[in-house]
């Protein structure tokens, strides 16, 4: 099935929803002012007319269109985004009161086909149904409320997301009890953050903020486990004095996502998108980090090392395998410890853990937690579950560890709800 027409039925399924939802407001509207009617059934439509007019001025102007107004593309996009939600909260209730009205219908049918005598028949004449009461409404009446009631659930939580929850920075330490850490590196503190993604930044006082958080922590080492702008080298610009004051005094370690490629928008020509990435990597020099692209680091105590090994990213399920691990990981045989930056945590199934046993810890980030989901003591869920097997938090196989970070930034939805942005502060163990 081509693209076009995948298209197609994809709008046309959209609009069959639209209509069967506008049956709702129609209804639960029709006693309200002729004002307010207005105003309800202008928001309802407002969701596909933004939705096709983002549509057709990608089609006609370039997807690069949209990455000129990054920060309005992400709202509008959580306009729609809310909005469908909100009518998938609804259509419950409308399949609940036609699949009523339905049987109603049938059971309707049945009693007019059946015989029924004189007597019967003249006591319905003389008695028939009392009129509903002013007060009181009918079921599809209350079901059309309570649909409209139940969409605005998706539309609380999502905004709320947006103005709380999108730089509700929280700290999460982890203990990583290691068998062979020589014990001049016991009690090391490392502090990763993951996935900042400053294209898509709303308010700088609120991220430099996580920062001063990381920051009040002291951490030994800090890593940074990619993705520092969504497209573009240039969408850090204005965020280069926050990220600089990442400091520690055994050094600031990071590496490249997929995102940091550029693989996701237009360029001019192959040569632009190169010199996209050289000036990406220079950001990280400018900012101080010590940017790992297949190669790694050693810390030193007292005779002892530690190493440090960074790859480009490397991905299963379609994104890009741009690092070379084996050509990392040479000349680090003498460290009985290795800490490997990588960002993908795909990469530790399919590779570090049947190629590479004798990486102790895989620091990654990129699933975001989907910047969605519920997390307590006893549950946690979110809908990325279902494409990644390990997708945030630490995970052990053996004498082999992966930490997931759940992002420092957010991409597209401009907000997180129930998946808080991530500082992790990791403090080393011998075990």
């Amino acid at each position: 099935m081509n693209r076009s027409l995948t298209l197609l039925i994809t709008l046309a399924v959209l609009l069959v929803a639209d209509w069967y939802g506008f049956q709702a407001v129609k209804t639960a509207t029709q006693h309200a002012s002729p004002g307010w009617q207005r105003f309800a059934r202008i928001l309802y439509w407002s969701f596909p007319v933004v939705a096709l007019f983002m549509l057709l001025t990608s089609v006609t102007l370039g997807s690069d269109f949209w990455g000129k107004f990054r920060l309005l593309r992400g709202f509008l996009f959580s306009y729609i985004l809310i909005g469908y939600l909100g009518k998938i909260f609804m259509i419950p209730f409308l399949l609940l009161d036609d699949l009523g009205r339905g049987f109603r219908w049938v059971m309707a049918h049945f009693n007019s086909s059946s015989p029924v005598d004189s007597s019967e028949t003249q006591q319905a004449v003389i008695a028939p149904e009392p009129h509903p009461q002013k007060d009181t409404i009918t079921r599809t009446e209350f079901l059309s409320k309570a649909a409209l009631a139940a969409s605005a659930i998706p539309a609380i939580g999502f905004t709320y997301g947006i103005v709380s929850g999108a730089h509700d920075y929280r700290i999460r330490r982890i203990p990583l009890v290691l068998k062979n850490l020589p014990r001049e590196f016991d009690g090391l503190r490392i502090a990763q953050i993951s996935d900042i993604h400053s294209g898509s930044f709303f308010n700088k006082t609120a991220v430099k903020g996580g920062i001063e958080m990381l920051m009040g922590e002291k951490p030994d080492v800090v890593f940074f486990t990619g993705d520092l702008v969504n497209d573009r080298a240039i969408e850090v610009k204005d965020y280069k004095d926050v990220f600089d004051k990442v400091k520690a005094p055994l050094g600031v370690f990071s590496t490249l996502g997929n995102h940091d490629y550029g693989d996701y928008t237009q360029w001019n020509s192959l040569q632009e998108k190169r010199q996209n990435l050289l000036d990406l990597e220079r950001v990280h020099k400018e900012m101080g980090y010590d940017l790992l692209l297949d190669e790694h680091r050693f810390l030193e105590m007292n005779g002892e090392k530690l190493a440090i090994i960074g790859i480009q990213n490397w991905g299963t399920g379609g994104f890009a395998q741009y690092g070379n691990l084996k050509k990392a990981i040479a000349g680090t045989e003498e460290a009985p410890v290795k800490l490997l930056l990588s960002h993908d945590p795909s990469h530790w199934d399919a590779q570090v853990r049947t190629q590479f046993p004798e990486v102790d810890v895989q620091f990654a980030g990129h699933t975001h937690g989907m910047q969605f989901g519920v997390e307590t003591k006893y549950f946690r869920w979110s809908p990325v579950q279902y494409r990644y097997k390990q997708w945030a938090g630490l995970y052990e196989e053996g004498n082999q560890k992966l930490y997931v970070n759940r992002g420092y930034g957010y991409i597209g939805y401009p907000g997180r709800v129930g998946m808080p942005p991530e500082i992790t502060i990791f403090e080393l163990k011998k075990g």
